[in-house]
């Protein structure tokens, strides 16, 4: 017990010092160097995504009391909970291809579903992999091209669509498209057909995970669980809970959000808890399988979603809006040099995930990724106070936009012509503005209100200082017209 103690405490210092080092480019490049901070043994990694996970449906952040994730807040009440997660662009393809990225969906390729990842651009899975790692996939990926006109398929995935993850193979471009909640079909790394019958598909795809997890692993290992639950089911046009579980949140907490904007919450509810309930268990077993396997010890478990869901209260379906229903997320890490119960509030985007990986497993980051390591916010004060704590969000499909979210404000503009088929536009014009500190579930639009008009004009400064960072030109931005 003394040398894994001891063992991890030299993790830590060594994640420390990585974290220190990429403050500037020369002390990065000599921490590169130094072999010695380097882990002896390379923790695994497990990152674990529920899709369409609203962050206050669960226990740990204390939002609501009908929500049952007793395994999730074990991680929570063992790592750090980043409390103030959010997605940079809050749809299913664009947000995937931002975390594995760490760069802007508008440089990804991937600004709306349907389209394909860059292939030009280093991934976290195959940096992992040039660092010795085997990189893995079981459930949903979304990063392949889909338009059935282009050759596309939401099913089998060619090797060199699958963004590194060359090792295991076990999924669907688009489960959502290939399977139902108690049926359906992956596929395996040579593209043969994986079906599953009678089964829930969490319960299914978390059978694939415990598998792979007990066999002998030769390397370090980076494992992506990706579940679809409880995103809807696309044809079902609804999320399906396991059977006879929704009856049990008939009655249940609404967020103040939902409860005050009409929508389709009132019907989906049920079935949106039953389905987190079940992929909480999920989270279980995988715990249960790793300590049995005697890798809890020397795994990075992260829990993510890539957004929210606002159930049609903010438009005419469940995302693809600034609204914290749609942007705010979980993230919550456990393992090596996350140790210790710490709720962390300061603002961070899933396009600092990647390069936090990287830091935490000795890795180098790639210059061209845009996301900072959230190491530094580990109990350091100063780094703390020093954090940015600013997000991008690029909004597509619903309609064509951009917003600045920081702890106190989101500041959102729009284009306003109704145009959905360009990933950015020249001339936006201020569409939504929140208070966060008086008006958390975002009620009453300040947009335009001549008293707000100050603080409006310098979110659009940070705001365009954002935009150039990702690469987009400047747009024209008018004020909002609503009010004199």
């Amino acid at each position: 017990m003394a040398e894994r103690n001891d063992s991890r405490r030299n993790f830590l210092k060594a994640s420390v010092a990585a974290a220190v080092a990429a403050a500037t480019p020369v002390a990065a490049e000599a921490a590169q160097g130094e072999k010695k901070n380097v882990p002896a043994k390379k923790p695994n990694v497990i990152l674990y995504l529920a899709d369409q996970l609203r962050w206050d449906f669960i226990g740990a952040n204390g939002k609501n009391s009908s929500v049952r994730t007793p395994n999730i807040d074990a991680l929570a009440a063992r790592g750090k909970n980043f409390t103030q997660t959010v997605t940079n662009q809050p749809v299913c393809a664009p947000a995937r291809s931002v975390l594995f990225t760490s760069r802007y969906a508008t440089e990804t390729g991937v600004w709306h579903n349907g389209l394909e990842l860059k292939k030009s651009l280093p991934t976290l899975a195959g940096e992992l992999r040039n660092g010795g790692y085997t990189a893995n996939l079981i459930g949903k990926w979304h990063l392949a091209l889909e338009r059935k006109e282009d050759g596309g398929s939401p099913g089998p995935v060619k090797a060199e669509d699958r963004g590194g993850f060359l090792d295991l193979w076990e999924g669907a471009n688009a489960i959502e498209n290939t399977s139902h909640p108690y049926e359906g079909t992956i596929w395996d790394r040579d593209n043969q057909p994986i079906e599953f019958k009678d089964e829930y598909r969490v319960d299914f795809l978390t059978d694939r995970a415990e598998h792979f997890l007990r066999e002998k692993q030769e390397k370090p290992f980076f494992l992506f669980i990706s579940q679809l639950e409880p995103h809807q089911q696309n044809d079902m046009h609804q999320p399906i809970a396991p059977k006879g579980v929704a009856q049990k949140y008939l009655n249940v907490s609404v967020p103040e959000d939902l409860r005050a904007q009409p929508g389709i919450w009132q019907a989906q509810l049920p079935d949106y808890y039953g389905c987190i309930e079940a992929i909480d268990q999920s989270v279980g077993r995988i715990r249960t399988v790793l300590e049995e396997e005697n890798l809890a010890e020397n795994t990075i478990f992260i829990f993510i979603s890539d957004h929210g869901c606002h159930f049609g209260t903010r438009n005419q379906e469940y995302k693809r809006s600034t609204h914290n229903s749609s942007i705010r997320v979980p993230m919550i890490i456990d393992g090596p040099g996350f140790e210790g119960a710490q709720q962390i509030p300061e603002l961070v985007g899933l396009i600092d995930l990647a390069p936090t990986v990287l830091e935490a497993t000795g890795l180098p980051v790639p210059p061209s990724w845009k996301g900072k390591s959230v190491l530094p916010l580990l109990d350091k004060p100063q780094a703390r106070q020093q954090w940015p704590n600013q997000q991008l969000i690029q909004i597509s499909e619903s309609m064509t936009g951009r917003a600045i979210r920081t702890p106190d404000w989101t500041y959102c503009v729009a284009d306003l012509s109704g145009a959905k088929n360009l990933p950015a536009a020249k001339v936006y014009t201020e569409y939504q503005m929140y208070d966060q500190r008086a008006d958390p579930n975002e009620l009453v639009n300040l947009a335009g209100r001549k008293e707000y008009k100050e603080k409006a004009a310098e979110l659009q400064a940070q705001l365009k200082k954002l935009l150039a960072y990702a690469g987009e030109e400047i747009p024209e931005i008018e004020s909002a017209k609503l009010y004199p």
